[in-house]
């Protein structure tokens, strides 16, 4: 039998079976490919060890995850899965203002489907259905998003030049082309105008009510409605989804 085959009788095997042994040794098999891609992400004021454990931990959810029958290599399913535990990892390290815990749980909630969805449709996913898979709203899914305006995010789209994880990798793949597309909101948040991104990151970001926010920057209530609905409906005309505007 050729190593590729007895790798693919492996994967079969693991995925009929369950069996902690096999998955044991497609780890040690696949441990490279997790190391190289928390090398992607090293970053001076993270630890390249807390990187690697996030790594490992995605490259067993890929195992755990990962059907043969559909036809997909093992590392075409699980790049996007290691790198999207990573993403996640670094963005829940980088908050400026941590939103409320209700807030910033639902902004995660709402990350981790929208990576799901992205890895499953071969597409980022419209918040109509990143709402209908968390049975929400489209409106609470924004309400999630906009919770990113307090963080400060460095930049996650560094050059791999790991020849290592180029071995891995192989050929190019357009499913790992749009890996990097499932979050979109910063990008549509940088469409609005300065006084608008204020006040979004006021009642999202800060859970500020309207009457708070109104007294904040002497402005009527209504004013500051408005001027929410407006982002948001601005929000939504950039993603394309159906949304409902802000109460």
């Amino acid at each position: 039998m050729q190593p590729d085959d007895e790798q693919d009788s492996l994967y079969a095997e693991y995925f009929e079976t369950r069996d902690p042994r096999v998955r044991d040794r497609l780890f040690d098999t696949n441990r490279g490919l997790a190391r190289a891609l928390a090398q992607r992400f090293v970053r001076p004021s993270y630890s390249f060890d807390d990187l690697l454990q996030v790594a490992y931990l995605g490259l067993i959810k890929a195992l755990d995850g990962f059907d043969p029958t559909r036809g997909l290599r093992f590392s075409t399913y699980a790049v996007p899965t290691i790198v999207g535990e990573l993403k996640r990892h670094l963005r829940d390290q980088s908050w400026d203002i941590r939103p409320p815990r209700r807030v910033h749980d639902l902004y995660l909630a709402v990350e981790r489907t929208a990576d799901d969805l992205a890895q499953d449709l071969g597409r980022p996913p419209t918040i109509a259905e990143i709402g209908h898979e968390l049975g929400i709203s489209g409106e609470r899914v924004v309400d999630a998003m906009a919770a990113a305006a307090g963080r400060h995010l460095p930049s996650l789209e560094a050059p791999v030049e790991d020849t290592v994880l180029a071995d891995w990798l192989g050929s190019d793949d357009e499913r790992l082309e749009r890996i990097d597309a499932a979050m979109v909101f910063e990008t549509l948040m940088g469409q609005l105008p300065a006084v608008d991104r204020r006040l979004v990151r006021m009642r999202f970001a800060e859970d500020m009510s309207q009457s708070q926010i109104a007294r904040e920057v002497g402005r009527s209530q209504m004013s500051v409605s408005r001027a929410l609905t407006r982002s948001l409906d601005r929000l939504r005309t950039l993603h394309g989804a159906d949304l409902v505007g802000a109460e």
